[in-house]
């Protein structure tokens, strides 16, 4: 491959990369990205290849296994080009009549079409489908149009022009300044400016310096940063070469999880490419600029995404967070001034060298700039990666992207921030989405989860939830969050079994305040934010468990029953053939009933039960009090 040691040859190269894209005019652009992967792509790609090579149509239509479209709730996604025409959920034996009718006749297949579940209408374009059209994508744009193993799609597009730039035109300080100026809040959960950090490695003493990049993702229903490297893994090195040519560092790492395998290989080729080409090694651009990056794979503990563990796992120890009298940014891995940032945050760098700071500026609000890419996940219509301005409301995420609650459920409560994060009610569903706002309102931004609850959750049941997730996540090392944490879930438990005791809640809230004043680490100083956050909006679900030992929600196993309304049994047996537990039985002719002695209130009653009857419900139940 030709190794690239100038603008001019990068320039001559994007011209033949783009020659090569145009002679085949029409694409197929399928989802290949992990959740559509689980749905089928892999044979649903194969099967386009084989139809359009079998109508010999192999030099007007290209087929190209792109990362995540972010629309998961309907995968697999197909994009045909440059018509922008959308397919959803399309399946191999979908391939011969798509080919047929929008290759061949240029025709459309309607039944594969998104359909307005309001008006009906079905729409055609990528752009005209509420999903997308209520967002911004600037990083999970190339993921249509960018084949991950190859790195001329990328060029195709402009990559590695804003490194060219960077090195050949720009002094570190320039780079620096760029991004001090453009107001980047590192995407990673804290929020802080990605400039003053990098101006801290760069001004402390000491040598090497090194750039980190944190995939170690590991909140519950987020995955933005997996879906990046997946699909435009590029993307992510161009920024870390940036940055450390800005710093002055020479060595890089991506620190990424192993349950991440297509992230791991995608990642693992393009920095073998990006080799090649001359794009990392000696004297970048002919700059003098020395730089390599080496892929770390995490062994999948959620603590390990805190800086200072993430860097102990690098240095081969345990990944255990440690004080932080001096700052990683100074002293980090081996000791040395380290900058680490999230896969988001780097994902920006290329754009903001490219397209400057006071583009960057005009996106978001006063205090964050940008976009933010989320996971919508939960009770909302349409799952998947969604990438919106800051300041964009909580609502309009939830209705005009999401397509609101099913079945026509009321929201409850949106949780932000990951499992530190807290829980933001629908009171304040116009809240702007921005690190400083979400903070206020109990929760955080994080890294970008964000779970939609609808009226069925048990906001003390998410607590507890969270509590164990982290109690059983953390390190152990210090003590305030290893007992604080324990005895916070063993209070939880507690009070969603029945046992609660009047004080249970003053007693969370002095664990909470004890654990943000003295744990160790971030993780631990944030680990009560969902308590506290449930409390401070749902006080009033606390006292009903603790005073009337009644779960509003119906969630609390040991709160509640299940009966089947005789006036609304029609006697299918639904219900009976998917008891796990023959606790159902007929009582009289056509009506069943449910034995309570045997019932271990799996719900499997009432997924069975047809919706036009809903005879099976869920009544409180007085708990079977056990010794605490």
């Amino acid at each position: 491959m030709p190794r690239l040691t100038t603008p001019t040859d990068l320039a001559n190269l994007r011209k033949e990369a783009i020659t090569r894209r145009e002679a085949t005019p029409r694409c197929v652009t399928i989802c290949c990205g992990t959740g559509c992967l689980a749905t089928g792509a892999t044979d649903l790609a194969a099967t386009f290849e084989q139809e359009i090579e079998k109508r010999g149509l192999e030099k007007k239509v290209a087929v190209r296994r792109t990362g995540c479209h972010g629309f998961c709730e309907r995968g697999p996604i197909v994009v045909i080009l440059p018509e922008n025409v959308c397919y959803l959920g399309t399946r191999p034996k979908d391939v011969p009549e798509v080919v047929d009718s929008s290759l061949v006749k240029g025709d459309l297949v309607e039944r594969l079409l998104y359909t307005d579940p309001e008006s009906g209408e079905r729409m055609v374009h990528v752009d005209d489908i509420p999903f997308y059209k209520h967002q911004k994508r600037i990083l999970l744009e190339n993921n249509v149009l960018i084949d991950a193993g190859n790195i001329l799609d990328y060029i195709a597009l402009g990559g590695y022009s804003a490194l060219a730039r960077a090195l050949t035109q720009m002094t570190p300080e320039e780079v620096l300044g760029e991004v001090i100026s453009a107001e980047l809040r590192g995407r990673g959960g804290g929020g802080f400016p990605a400039g003053w950090k990098w101006e801290t490695t760069r001004n402390a003493p000491g040598e090497p310096k090194y750039v980190i990049v944190n995939a170690d993702e590991g909140d519950p229903g987020a995955y933005m940063d997996r879906s990046l490297l997946e699909g435009n893994p590029h993307g992510i090195l161009e920024g870390l070469i940036i940055g450390g040519y800005a710093i002055g560092a020479y060595e890089g790492y991506v620190y990424v999880r192993q349950e991440y395998p297509l992230a791991i290989k995608n990642t693992s080729l393009a920095i073998e490419q990006a080799r090649e080409h001359g794009l990392l090694g000696e004297d970048l651009f002919g700059s003098g600029f020395d730089f390599d990056v080496t892929i770390h794979r995490g062994a999948g503990a959620f603590v390990s995404g805190e800086s200072s563990a993430l860097m102990s796992a690098i240095e081969g120890h345990v990944g255990e967070p440690r004080p932080k009298y001096i700052h990683t940014a100074a002293k980090g891995l081996w000791d040395k001034p380290t900058c680490l940032n999230n896969v988001e945050t780097w994902a920006n760098v290329p754009f903001i060298i490219s397209k400057g700071a006071e583009w960057f500026r005009t996106m978001g609000t006063k205090g964050s700039k940008g976009t933010k890419i989320f996971s919508l996940v939960g009770k909302v219509n349409n799952t998947g990666l969604v990438e919106v301005p800051m300041g964009i409301t909580l609502r309009d995420i939830v209705y005009k992207i999401g397509g609101g609650i099913p079945k026509g459920k009321k929201l409850k409560a949106i949780q932000t921030g990951g499992p530190s994060g807290g829980v933001i009610p629908e009171s304040l569903l116009d809240l702007p989405v921005d690190f400083d706002e979400l903070t206020a309102a109990g929760s955080m931004m994080g890294s970008g989860g964000m779970i939609v609850m609808d009226e069925d959750t048990c906001m003390v049941d998410t607590a507890r939830y969270y509590v164990n997730f982290l109690a059983h996540e953390g390190c152990g090392k210090c003590v305030p969050c290893r007992e604080g944490l324990r005895q916070m879930l063993n209070t939880l438990n507690r009070i969603t079994s029945g046992r609660g005791q009047e004080g249970d809640v003053e007693l969370l809230e002095e664990l909470s305040e004890f654990m943000q004043q003295a744990a160790l680490c971030a993780l631990g100083q944030t680990a009560p934010n969902p308590v506290l956050s449930t409390i401070r909006h749902f006080r009033h679900e606390y006292e009903a468990h603790i005073r009337d030992k009644r779960c509003p929600a119906g969630v609390c196993v040991e709160l509640i029953a299940y009966e089947i309304d005789p006036k609304k049994c029609q006697g299918c047996g639904a219900c009976a053939r998917n008891c796990p537990v023959d606790a159902i039985y007929e009582a009289k002719e056509n009506v069943y009933a449910i034995d309570r002695g045997k019932c271990i209130k799996c719900g499997a009653c009432i997924t069975a039960c047809p919706d036009k009857y809903q005879a099976v419900r869920k009544v409180h139940a007085e708990p079977v009090l056990q010794p605490s």
